[in-house]
């Protein structure tokens, strides 16, 4: 809830969030995306690669954030920014603008 009040407050139009990558992919299909910001655990042992695999072969950028850092982020997606948890709103400003602009 917190990245998507940033992200309201960055002047994005929050689609989500979403619990489970199938939900992820579900609004993903339905809506039309400039960007994406994923949690890489979405939690109950769920990550969201499925939905960076999505994401990845529409040709539309993501940011992944993360405790764990550039190490959690699955080699696949090495073309992926990744916003090491916690963050600051400048950071997300950052890394957002530099990938949707």
């Amino acid at each position: 809830m917190l990245i998507e009040d940033q992200l309201i407050e960055l002047g994005f139009e929050v689609v989500g969030p979403a619990a489970t990558a199938s939900q992820a992919i579900a609004l993903c299909e339905d809506e039309h995306l400039d960007g994406a910001v994923l949690d890489i655990n979405l939690g109950g042992g769920q990550r969201s690669d499925p939905v960076a695999e999505w994401l990845t072969r529409q040709g539309i950028p993501f940011v992944f954030v993360t405790g764990y850092g550039q190490a959690g982020v699955d080699g696949r997606f090495g073309h992926a920014a990744v916003l090491q948890k916690p963050f600051t709103l400048p950071e997300l400003r950052k890394v957002t603008w530099e990938h949707f602009g």
